[in-house]
């Protein structure tokens, strides 16, 4: 019974109680917590507003995609328009050979002439090509040659002017060709090499030889020779006239057939064998030399 009375009374006075007022302390605790979490509130959502709407941003100015008239004018102001190659158009020389300080190597590249050089080429090597003609024009700008070789070509016509400009050529190479006759050749030339050719006496003119006054090597072997050429100048050292069709010689083919005391001691080797020549019945024909030919003498 007295129990049901004094819930009754805390009943009636429940509404009349107040709770006491929060002390500086949990006022400041309050404030606190609730600064904190409005300030992560705000840093939060202006990190997203400006961090997101930015990417958003980028995002579409990526993807922006310009109409027609903009993409023909970026295309027109950024690429260059080329000619069209011709089908014939040929490659530069120094891209389809190799070209090194004054030299130019054109070797087995497959050429059928000669491509046009550099003005300053002293050196061409031309080797094992399928060039079948020299001409004048070849040579025309390039006045600084001095040594040209065309070994292991196809060349069956070399035009009678082709060397004569080309003051400086010392040494010129024409080996393994189907040559038939020999050009005119320049003054200073100091080898010729025109071996495995199908070069006949009738195609070396008598005074093809004659000024040559530097001309130091001479290679004409396995040709088509009837004769040694005539005229051979008193420079030669080295003359190589094997496997020829020679059938004979004069007193005068090496040395001076009125002069007996005539020596021609800058020759250190002549080759005559192969030859249906038989030397041994020619003595007269050597007497001015320090070395006998290479052949057969019986």
């Amino acid at each position: 019974m007295k129990t049901l009375q004094s819930i009754l009374l805390l009943l009636l006075l429940a509404p009349l109680i107040k709770p006491a007022p929060p002390t500086q302390q949990d006022l400041r605790s309050i404030y606190d917590y609730g600064t904190d979490n409005f300030e992560e509130t705000i840093f939060s959502e202006d990190y997203e507003d400006k961090y997101l709407d930015g990417k958003n941003i980028k995002e579409k100015e990526s993807i922006i995609i310009p109409d027609g008239k903009s993409l023909q004018l970026q295309k027109d102001e950024s690429v260059t328009t080329l000619p069209p190659k011709k089908e014939n158009e040929e490659m530069p020389t120094c891209l389809l050979c190799v070209c090194l300080l004054g030299s130019v190597y054109c070797e087995e590249v497959d050429i059928d002439a000669v491509p046009p050089l550099p003005k300053e080429s002293a050196y061409l090597y031309a080797r094992f090509n399928k060039i079948k003609k020299l001409t004048a024009k070849d040579f025309a700008d390039i006045p600084n040659l001095r040594r040209l070789d065309f070994t292991g070509n196809l060349i069956q016509e070399i035009e009678d002017g082709t060397f004569l400009k080309l003051s400086l050529l010392e040494e010129l190479s024409l080996a393994e060709n189907q040559l038939l006759k020999l050009p005119a050749l320049p003054p200073k030339l100091t080898l010729l090499n025109a071996k495995y050719n199908k070069i006949k006496s009738r195609g070396i003119k008598a005074n093809t030889f004659k000024k040559l006054n530097n001309l130091t090597f001479l290679y004409l072997d396995h040709n088509a020779l009837e004769s040694v050429p005539l005229n051979l100048p008193e420079s030669l050292r080295v003359i190589h006239l094997q496997f020829n069709n020679i059938t004979s010689i004069t007193d005068d083919t090496f040395c001076k057939a009125n002069d007996a005391r005539y020596i021609r001691d800058r020759i250190e080797e002549i080759r005559l064998e192969g030859n249906p020549i038989i030397l041994g019945k020619y003595p007269n024909s050597f007497i001015c030399l320090k070395k006998l030919p290479v052949g057969s003498y019986f």
